[in-house]
């Protein structure tokens, strides 16, 4: 065996040994974290004790509001035990919940729109998001134009200010065009079930 040859299979031993320690990115329910996929199963898969974390997760999360998504960071040591962090709520759960819908748009933009937010929505949704290790010295002014770049992408129009008068008719008008959605889709949707059950015939 050559020298280079002897110095090549040195150096993939070493590169063997080195251990890169996997993370998982995920979301979960504040209190409602469960051994059931998809969180068990992928925690299952790098030998992680499931009841162990969601026992230390649910604990955790116990004076936050059930059910709320936090964006969570589990860093996956060698011994195969974990590190657990987790930060603020996404900023679409905050828009959404500022523009009082629990959906966004099929189509967002100017002819549907699916709620609207004010700046002061923005500025208050920017203080809290910028305890986030992400937004760590970011200024403040470009974490409310991320906010107002994410409300548009789930169709939530933002306002130099809006009445809650004027909203109230905006959501009543905005109720008849998602009805109207809502009953095309069911209308797709036994359509497509009845042109399996021709093909099937």
């Amino acid at each position: 065996m050559s020298k280079g040859s002897r110095q090549v299979k040195g150096f993939r031993k070493i590169v063997q040994k080195v251990i890169h320690p996997p993370y998982i990115r995920t979301h979960i329910p504040a209190g409602k974290a469960m051994a059931g996929p998809p969180l068990g199963p992928h925690l299952g898969q790098r030998n992680i004790n499931v009841a162990m974390f969601c026992k230390e997760f649910n604990e955790k999360t116990k004076d936050i509001k059930e059910g709320i998504p936090l964006p969570c960071m589990i860093k996956i040591k060698p011994d195969r035990t974990f590190e657990l962090s987790f930060s603020n709520p996404p900023i679409s759960y905050f828009v959404k919940q500022a523009a009082g819908i629990e959906k966004g748009s099929m189509s967002p933009g100017p002819k549907d729109w699916a709620g609207k937010i004010s700046l002061k929505h923005v500025y208050e949704i920017a203080k809290i998001k910028s305890q986030d290790p992400i937004f760590d010295c970011v200024p403040l002014k470009e974490i409310c134009q991320k906010i107002i770049d994410e409300a548009r992408t789930v169709g939530v129009e933002t306002v130099r200010c809006v009445t809650e008068e004027e909203y109230a008719a905006f959501r009543e008008e905005r109720q008849v065009i998602v009805d109207q959605q809502t009953a095309e889709l069911d209308e797709k949707r036994k359509a497509k079930i009845i042109k399996q059950a021709k093909a099937q015939l």
